[in-house]
């Protein structure tokens, strides 16, 4: 005799099949999901029902008929529920209202100011989402909300067990989210989430091993081995930043000396500017900021870049330098088909995608990058919110978007 426990599981495998079968295909008509899943049409018609009801799914008109009466198709509606996607960063919270294909319906950043840290930091998450929730017409058709932050993350249990940055540790940041708002929440690491999304709606789709390495306000890496995640014992895979390519160099925040986080972020290339500024080297970077050196920010950068500023074409040059030796030994020891690079240092940086591609191929082992193909992200102005979005959508209806 077949347990409950058994026959619930597989209705619920049988639900998310013909979900996914009504997303790919539809408008399709109850009897074509039958034939072409091989599910019985009494199963298709209840989960089809239950679609109905939850908001995911509606009738759309009908078909051509096959010899007898015209069938009533059906159809994905990607707006019937939403979810709440949060990216936490070291400089801001950023929190969207989201359909079921992770598009973007509202979207509003909450600045992270100097000094908020530790159990503030964690108050601020929580009162933003909040504040955000207070916007939204209807909860109750809400799915969640996923949440994703840098550091080591472990997503089966929740916790952000270390994040340097803001001085984190062991924050049990889904539980303490769910007794608040009480609605279902994820939690992920950004690197992983991204490398998710790129791997589901992205450039990744068809890779089954894929690099993602993302350079910002800091440095990590999502890695996709054999079509899934890889997290490690506790989440702490990825850890990109935190790789040694200096035994003398610098203290990090993390404890080690020589972090690569430390030579290629956003805070290092902008103390490397105030230097040059300081040394009285020529650069359009105070131009372009209006003589304000407060307002130097990516954007400033990479637009000076862009006008060939020899300053900041040092600094790249450097960069590549550094950001090559960590991707090197990265694809040494996976061996991925694809690389993609990401991130606010990435974003309309032709010039550092090249020079870090031209390095890689040249210093990697010659079979390691056969074939390796080298990609930037095309998730868009949105990309951490979606890479939140795609973390509760596949575990939520369990398909690749």
């Amino acid at each position: 005799m077949r347990r409950t426990g058994d026959l619930k599981l597989i209705q619920e495998l049988n639900r998310f099949i013909i979900l996914d079968t009504i997303r790919q295909h539809g408008p399709i008509s109850r009897s074509d999901i039958a034939k072409k899943q091989g599910i019985s049409p009494t199963t298709v018609t209840s989960a089809v029902n239950e679609l109905i009801r939850d908001g995911v799914v509606a009738e759309d008109g009908t078909g051509e008929s096959k010899g007898g009466r015209k069938p009533i198709m059906v159809r994905f509606c990607p707006d019937g529920k939403f979810l709440i996607g949060v990216s936490i960063t070291n400089t801001a919270i950023t929190i969207a209202e989201m359909n079921l294909e992770a598009a973007t319906k509202r979207k509003q950043v909450y600045p992270v100011g100097p000094g908020l840290v530790s159990d503030r930091m964690v108050q601020y998450v929580l009162d933003s989402i909040a504040d955000f929730l207070t916007q939204a017409a209807d909860t109750e058709r809400c799915l969640g909300i996923s949440i994703i932050a840098p550091g080591i993350v472990d997503a089966a249990s929740g916790v952000i067990r270390f994040n340097s940055k803001l001085r984190l540790t062991d924050v049990p940041l889904k539980e303490l989210a769910e007794q608040r708002f009480g609605m279902s929440t994820w939690l992920d690491n950004d690197a992983n989430a991204i490398a998710l999304a790129e791997k589901n709606f992205g450039v990744g789709i068809e890779a089954d091993n894929l690099l993602f390495v993302t350079v910002g306000e800091g440095v990590g890496s999502g890695l996709v081995v054999n079509g899934s995640i890889f997290r490690g014992s506790r989440g702490g895979a990825g850890e990109f930043g935190h790789t040694t390519v200096d035994r003398s160099g610098m203290r990090c925040d993390c404890g080690n000396v020589g972090c690569l986080e430390n030579y290629v972020a956003w805070p290092a290339i902008y103390t490397g500017l105030l230097s040059a500024i300081a040394r009285g080297k020529e650069t359009l970077v105070l131009e372009l900021a209006g003589g304000d050196m407060t307002q130097i920010t990516f954007e400033v950068f990479r637009r000076a870049l862009q006008q060939k500023d020899q300053v900041c074409e040092d600094i790249v040059e450097e960069i590549a330098a550094y950001l090559s030796i960590g991707i090197v030994n990265l694809v040494n020891l996976f061996n991925p088909s694809l690389i993609i690079l990401g991130g606010e240092m990435m974003r309309d940086n032709q010039v550092l995608f090249e020079r870090i591609e031209k390095q890689v191929r040249e210093q990697a082992m010659g079979i390691m990058v056969d074939g390796l193909e080298f990609r930037p992200t095309m998730l868009g102005a949105d990309f951490e919110v979606k890479a939140a979005a795609a973390v509760l959508l596949q575990d939520v209806f369990h398909f690749s978007l």
